[in-house]
């Protein structure tokens, strides 16, 4: 049993949405402390992805349809169906520090609040958050501060919620809203937030999102449609 001062992990659930990303995972499910489900949701990846999560000891699930809210859709549903209490969301590409979960997770367990944010913005290693990143996270901010009047620091990846409060919101965006509307709809539904200091470093290859001009342009339309058609 865990000890007063180290959080209960088995009841918690990991969902990490994968696209070819076989070099990072190995690193990113070692550096994960023990929990009750570990599920990376391949996201139609042409590489090794899922032999090496299977390897590693993962759950893995096949989401061919591509999208990141598809793919973290297709892993809460079997989070759901298993039982899991807390979800926790974070990427495959090793830019996240796994090590440190528990952060996100124990103020959830203890009743403290619904959601907690792994806020990027004050440790990120000198470039692993790139100009466009920076830029990207502004805007969203800027934009859900508008529509709500919470100013949140960040749009980062690692992330934990209350799964019964993430079913409540009956989250739909397939694709790079998936964040914009969490965040905006766990201030409508009366969430109890909080945002904390997590590191970040440069990711293992290239970021299909903020690695090129198409992708970079592509999800930054998607968040300020996500602002619009969450609000």
């Amino acid at each position: 049993m865990a000890s007063p001062s180290t959080p209960d992990l088995r009841r918690v659930a990991v969902v990490i949405p994968a696209l070819d990303e076989e070099r990072a995972l190995p690193l990113t499910l070692a550096e994960l402390p023990e929990v009750g489900l570990v599920l990376v949701v391949d996201n139609g990846s042409v590489d090794r992805t899922a032999e090496v999560a299977r390897g590693c000891g993962a759950t893995v699930l096949s989401e061919p349809r591509r999208g990141y809210g598809q793919a973290c859709q297709a892993g809460i549903a079997h989070a759901a169906a298993w039982g899991a209490e807390v979800l926790v969301i974070l990427d495959a590409d090793h830019s996240d520090h796994p090590e440190e979960l528990p952060l996100l997770v124990d103020p959830i367990l203890r009743g403290e609040v619904d959601m907690v944010l792994g806020d990027r913005t004050r440790l990120a290693e000198p470039g692993a958050l790139l100009p466009q990143q920076r830029y990207g996270n502004r805007l969203a901010t800027f934009l859900i501060a508008r529509v709500t009047g919470h100013r949140y620091r960040d749009m980062g990846p690692f992330r934990a919620i209350r799964m019964s409060s993430l079913l409540a919101m009956q989250m739909e965006d397939p694709t790079f809203g998936w964040n914009v509307e969490m965040q905006i709809k766990a201030v409508r539904h009366g969430l109890r937030i909080r945002e904390v200091p997590v590191r970040y470093r440069p990711r293992i290859g290239v970021s299909k999102i903020s690695g090129t001009v198409k992708g970079t342009l592509k999800a930054g339309s998607r968040i300020v449609w996500a602002t619009r058609r969450y609000r």
